[in-house]
């Protein structure tokens, strides 16, 4: 009955230990022991305080596959966290978003990037590639700004790439300025052959907030 009880306590520290910390010094002390991660810091909420953003990617067995020749292909899906610097200095969780990056799969590599810039806004980067079943290659990066207590997509640049024919299209959205640019070209073609430019005006409409769309 004892060794129960034990086992009852020690399930929610190992649960523990398995979650990004809520509170810690750096990224090293708020990631997992085990798990990759990327990390970007800069100030994001304007205090005067640097503070943190990470992207984890857990390594739990379940997810984990081995090919025949033995290659472990990591499919659990990247964890987003955002820290606020503290005064007193380390970093406090301001929230998690689990779910918001695609795991990768036998077929499709996924790789997620972060930036902080110089006017501190985030910017979250997913591309992906294929090895099987589309030719088509690319990825987004989304631009975020901390504001009214929560952070909200103010820009939008996707890139698509065809490895057969070269066809490359690339489309810039600006939710501060409501314009859409488009820009199409050739990869294969020297100076990016036929390239042509468009632009247009978006319709007005709420921003969205981190967490309210998937990449």
């Amino acid at each position: 009955m004892r060794n129960y009880f034990f086992l009852l306590l020690l399930v929610p520290v190992l649960a523990a230990a398995q979650n990004l910390n809520e509170r810690g010094a750096s990224a090293e002390a708020l990631v997992p022991q085990g798990w990759e991660h990327k990390e970007a810091t800069g100030d994001l909420n304007k205090d005067g305080i640097e503070d943190l953003a990470v992207i984890a990617t857990p390594n739990f067995k379940e997810n984990i596959k081995v090919r025949d020749d033995g290659y472990e292909i990591n499919m659990n899906a990247p964890q987003l966290a955002i820290y606020f610097g503290q005064p007193a200095g380390g970093f406090k969780l301001f929230r998690k978003y689990p779910g918001l990056i695609p795991a990768r799969d036998e077929f499709c590599t996924v790789d997620a990037s972060l930036e902080v810039t110089d006017r501190g806004t985030l910017r979250i980067g997913v591309s992906m590639f294929h090895t099987a079943g589309t030719a088509d290659t690319g990825g987004s990066t989304y631009t975020f700004r901390f504001q009214n207590g929560d952070f909200f997509l103010i820009g939008k640049d996707d890139m698509e790439f065809s490895r057969m024919s070269g066809k490359a299209t690339e489309v810039s959205e600006n939710y501060i300025t409501w314009k859409r640019q488009v820009k199409t070209y050739n990869m294969f073609e020297k100076d990016g052959g036929n390239q042509q430019e468009s632009w247009t005006r978006l319709k007005r409409r709420p921003l969205q907030r981190l967490g309210e769309i998937s990449f």
